[in-house]
């Protein structure tokens, strides 16, 4: 038997900051969004939907967890990238068999909005560890005291 048969490579190791926030993202988005596909008629005839604030919220925070995760191993852009990417890909699939095409805008509009939103919240969250931190370093990983 090889030696190390059955333990993560380290390269393996390496992918996963990116990896883990690009499979939960459309996770989180089928769980949250991805049930809901019938728009909200009015009592005066307006439509709204097929999401809920509350669907929304609810991806946005469980997003929060890999975005953590990655960006207290010190991968921020690994978090940024890979939840990016992995929202964009489910907006895609789950907007694609729009008939207008207009789609493709709502799409962008993902990308760039998780983009921001998550970059924002690495920023955040490597500013709050850095000042429990208290000494101006970057947190080692698994340390917030």
């Amino acid at each position: 038997m090889r030696k190390g048969a059955g333990k993560p490579t380290r390269d393996a190791l390496r992918v996963l900051p990116v990896l883990a926030p690009a499979v939960v993202a459309p996770l989180a988005w089928a769980g949250w969004l991805g049930w809901d596909q019938q728009r909200d008629v009015h009592a005066d005839g307006t439509t709204t939907g097929p999401y809920q604030a509350w669907q929304v919220i609810g991806l946005v925070l469980t997003q929060l967890a890999p975005v953590y995760w990655a960006t207290a191993r010190r991968h921020p852009l690994a978090a940024v990238l890979g939840t990016s990417a992995g929202l964009t890909a489910a907006a895609y699939y789950d907007w694609s068999d729009d008939a207008s095409g207009l789609f493709v805008i709502g799409v962008g509009l993902v990308t760039l909005g998780s983009l921001a939103a998550t970059a924002a919240a690495t920023a955040a969250i490597t500013f709050v560890r850095r000042a429990l931190n208290g000494d101006g370093e970057p947190p080692r990983a698994g340390h917030l005291s």
